[in-house]
């Protein structure tokens, strides 16, 4: 019911500017906030009409508290009208929306079950879609009332969308909880100005001066209550009167929104008692449809007919497409407050009646249920199960924990608050999955006989993962040692996902966890089946700790290539790729860099596939380093910003850290002081999972600008601390040996190059090896440091690893120019230029540019030594490649999780930096 806005030319403003966007091809996202009644709903209004004046296409729904907890409820009725536009999606996505919208049973939709981030990346690509051929404004109003899996979706395509000419804006009511839009900006309304108030107040209602001036003093600013204000009985009172003192100006005792309420409250009531009826059932019905309504109001006495009345007083309207909707979002509110129980109760039970979905239809009746029902509870699992598998886990995880209440049985209660915990966990709400395992488990102790250990297990391990996703590493182990315990001998290949999990979290506290939980993986190499899955990565993983930590029953044996391991558990039957990603990492414990970055690379590829994108954070982590490990700086850039990306979107929070102090190191050695020290910062307020590699890139960034003492500060702690055996902290090791001969204090590195030494000797690897012979060099005082440095670079030509090569040469030339040998020392210090200019390591690039001119060789700085692809940003990069690869701009979303037009978009700011005027000219500049 659009209106003249009064008083809001400034929000108008920024509305219509997003709407001019979008017709020039941008897209963009705004959430409005406010208390209710203060113009969220009249600023959709105005959008909306704008819109449709200019051409746009609009779609619309609304949050209904009853059916917040219905998965995808909110999502299916704004997109509804796209369902045409499915079989355009790339096919993961699609199956993704089949499933969450029911157009197609799990099973048959694909094995895997839904990824909650793929609803969200196949919204966006159906807004594209929407948008192909005019621009498309989406609105939601009460978006707190919509289903968290709707809710998630819509953000993530929120933040995602770029070059579509798409317009979502969401509208949000304040004092209904903590409906949270991280990552998108936010408009808050407040009250009117006095004069427009004013101006609104006389346009809505002639009243005497001392009424208009109460009214206009309990409202502050507020336009509804403007508007409805004046609908209270006795809003008039005195008007015969000029007698100021009877009007009472000072706010109302009941807040402002308890005066709305009433205001709706009074209209309501003088309705006829059928009417009243039928608005209840039109205010529990979230669909809108009038139909079901009709049909169950019908069962409680009230007729079409009856609907007159309140169309009359201007509460409700209805609507092409026979549907439904209130004047105001706070009335449909106001409308099932004011209903007395039982006349909700019987509302609800006639809606299960009539309606024909199964998942609705339950849902109704679990609403109107007032005592235990096994029948129910027994629907309610079933539904619960169906959710999620089709991704809704959060709705799951409602619908098992109200078949939990309605449960007669004890046990069956139990076993249902577990079922509602572990969804939780998958469906990312990890406090409410926390305090649902701590009531079961405390329901357990309190039942009579032994627990059941499967449920038992079940609870722990949803605790153990909580806490580890919260930064408790030592708590998560002993809970995940715990369910281990409880489950070996029963479940042992479930007993190895659990111990995959524990030696995740065992690996941020210390050898001696990582020894605990080595011990049970050989305890279940025992219990294992010779063809079971979970064998070959079980036994990689015990030789690959052994190695690492020196154990003798490992010694003088190298670990099965990880190719071999991960082949032979694909065989058995290993869930790809979540059950190969501790395997992957592993192989960086003993330096296999090109292998993992190989079969980091292939997991990759696969999780784009069948849409494991929950798997992507942990798997783009493990390709960026060996990429960078290997030479690759700008791949690994693109990787690790990818996967930085998608965890702050899934809120995967320790990853989300790990990419930060990752992100960190590129710019330290890039010599990016400020974008290191940021990086750093956010690294350290995600938890304590990026402090190794975010102390790396601290003691990286002072050694290249020259700051020995302050690197070596730095570095100490993390090379001889508790996660001495990380990759970061082993691999600083060369970076502390320098800086500690650099200041002359040699022995401050002697420890730590020891433990350094003997880990090189394991892993077999010759960029190790070539490292240590590096070292041995700067530490020599007995006239070997020729020898060792011209061992390190024969053996660094054995692997392609420009950055340690160039670091080697680098410090020889610099040897050599000490020891006099001018002419020599210009051919590592050329070659080192060389490759720092490649990789893009600027002080890097400078001190070796010095050193040469201390040769009496000049060496200008270079513009554009990286290469074409030095002015991309990481996305524009990542898309050139692909590109250039031979793939349309359709598949290059489908990768990325973005639309085709903002892959278009991206190519096409790129061409320029390139020199290039289209994709055939890519593969030869690159």
């Amino acid at each position: 019911m659009a209106s003249q806005l009064y008083g809001r030319e400034d929000e108008q403003a920024v509305v219509d500017a997003l709407l001019t966007a979008a017709r020039q091809g941008r897209s963009g996202a705004l959430v409005l906030r406010g208390e209710p009644g203060i113009g969220k709903t009249a600023l959709l209004d105005h959008a909306a009409g704008a819109a449709a004046g200019a051409g746009f296409r609009v779609i619309r729904t609304t949050g209904v508290p009853d059916e917040a907890e219905l998965p995808f409820a909110g999502l299916s009725l704004l997109l509804a009208p796209a369902v045409d536009r499915l079989p355009g999606l790339p096919a993961p996505q699609r199956r993704s929306l089949e499933r969450a919208f029911g157009l197609a049973e799990p099973e048959e939709a694909g094995s895997t079950p839904g990824d909650r981030l793929l609803a969200g990346l196949a919204v966006l690509s159906l807004l594209a879609e929407l948008a192909d051929r005019q621009p498309l404004l989406c609105l939601v109003d009460d978006a707190q009332w919509l289903d968290p899996e709707s809710t998630g979706a819509l953000l993530l395509a929120a933040r995602r969308l770029q070059a579509e000419g798409v317009v979502l804006l969401l509208a949000a009511r304040d004092g209904e909880g903590s409906w949270a839009a991280p990552g998108l900006p936010e408009l808050r309304l407040s009250g009117l100005a006095e004069p427009a108030a004013e101006a609104l107040l006389a346009a809505t209602a002639a009243l005497p001066l001392p009424a208009r001036r109460r009214i206009l003093a309990e409202a502050h600013g507020n336009p509804l209550a403007l508007t409805e204000l004046p609908r209270l009985p006795g809003s008039s009172a005195d008007a015969e009167s000029a007698d100021d003192t009877s009007a009472d100006i000072s706010p109302a005792e009941v807040p402002l929104a308890g005066r709305l309420q009433l205001a709706y409250h009074g209209q309501v009531t003088r309705l006829p008692a059928a009417t009243q009826t039928l608005l209840l059932v039109a205010a529990l019905e979230q669909t809108g449809e009038l139909d079901p309504v009709l049909r169950a109001a019908a069962l409680l006495g009230a007729r079409a007919e009856d609907l007159r009345a309140a169309e009359e007083a201007g509460l409700v309207r209805t609507g092409a497409g026979a549907r439904l909707g209130f004047r105001h979002p706070l009335l449909r509110s106001a409308v099932q407050q004011r209903a007395p129980l039982a006349q909700r109760l019987a509302a609800h039970r006639a809606l299960a009646e009539v309606l024909t979905d199964e998942r609705r239809r339950v849902w109704h009746l679990a609403l109107a249920a007032t005592g235990p029902d096994e029948q129910l509870a027994a629907a309610l699992e079933r539904g619960a199960e169906h959710a999620a598998r089709r991704g809704g886990h959060a709705g799951a995880a409602s619908a098992y924990e109200r078949a939990a209440r309605l449960s007669p049985s004890p046990a069956d209660a139990t076993r249902r608050h577990a079922y509602a915990a572990e969804a939780a966990v998958e469906g990312g709400e990890l406090d409410r999955a926390a305090g649902l395992a701590t009531r079961a488990l405390r329901r357990m102790d309190a039942e009579p006989g032994p627990p059941d250990p499967l449920t038992q297990a079940q609870l722990l391990f949803v605790q153990g993962v909580t806490r580890f996703w919260h930064g408790d590493h030592s708590g998560a182990l002993d809970l995940l040692l715990r369910t281990a315990d409880l489950v070996t001998g029963v479940a042992p290949e479930q007993v190895a996902r659990v111990l995959f999990q524990a030696f995740h979290a065992a690996w941020y506290l210390g050898e001696e966890p990582v020894d605990r939980v080595r011990e049970r993986l050989v305890a279940l190499d025992r219990a294992l089946a010779p063809d079971a899955w979970a064998l070959p990565l079980v036994r990689y993983l015990v030789d690959v700790t052994g190695a690492l930590l020196g154990r003798a029953d490992a010694a003088g044996s190298a670990p099965a290539p990880v190719a071999e391991a991960v082949a032979l558990a694909r065989a058995a039957g290993a869930a790809v790729p979540v059950d190969l990603g501790t395997v992957c990492g592993a192989g960086l414990i003993l330096g296999d860099d090109a292998e993992t970055a190989r079969l980091a690379g292939e997991l990759v590829a696969e999780a784009r596939t069948v849409g494991a994108v929950g798997a992507l954070p942990t798997l783009l982590f493990f390709l960026a380093e060996g990429e960078l490990f290997t030479g690759r700086p700008a791949d690994a850039l693109a990787h690790a910003a990818e996967s930085l990306r998608i965890a702050e979107d899934i809120g995967q929070r320790q990853w989300a850290g790990q990419m930060h102090s990752f992100l960190g190191y590129l710019a330290a050695l890039a010599g990016d002081e400020a974008a290191t020290r940021a990086a750093a910062a956010d690294a350290l307020a995600a938890g304590p999972a990026g402090r190794p590699w975010t102390q790396w890139a601290l003691g990286l960034l002072d050694l290249g600008q020259g700051r020995a003492e302050d690197c070596l500060t730095r570095l100490e702690p993390l090379v001889g601390g508790p996660q001495r055996h990380h990759v970061a902290a082993l691999r600083a090791v060369p970076d502390l040996v320098e800086a500690a001969v650099r200041l002359r204090q040699p022995e401050r590195a002697a420890d730590a190059f020891g433990y350094f030494r003997g880990w090189a000797a394991r892993t077999g690897q010759p960029w190790a090896a070539a490292l240590v012979l590096r070292c041995e060099a700067l530490l020599e005082q007995n006239g070997g440091a020729e020898q060792r440095f011209l061992a390190a670079l024969t053996l660094h030509g054995e692997q392609h690893r420009p950055w340690d090569r160039a670091r080697t040469e680098l410090l020889y030339g610099e040897w050599l120019r000490r020891e006099r040998r001018r002419t020599d020392a210009r051919v590592p210090l050329r070659a080192a230029l060389d490759a720092f200019e490649q990789v893009g390591a600027a002080p890097w690039a400078e001190r070796a540019r010095t050193e040469l001119g201390a040769t009496g060789s000049a060496a200008p700085a270079r513009e554009g030594a990286q290469g074409g692809t030095a002015q991309l940003t990481p996305q524009e990069a990542q898309i050139v490649r692909l590109a250039a690869q031979g793939l349309s701009n359709r598949d290059i979303a489908a990768q990325l999780f973005l639309s085709s037009r903002t892959v278009g978009y991206h190519l096409y700011k790129a061409y320029p930096k390139l020199g290039v005027a289209s994709r055939t000219e890519l593969a030869s500049v690159l």
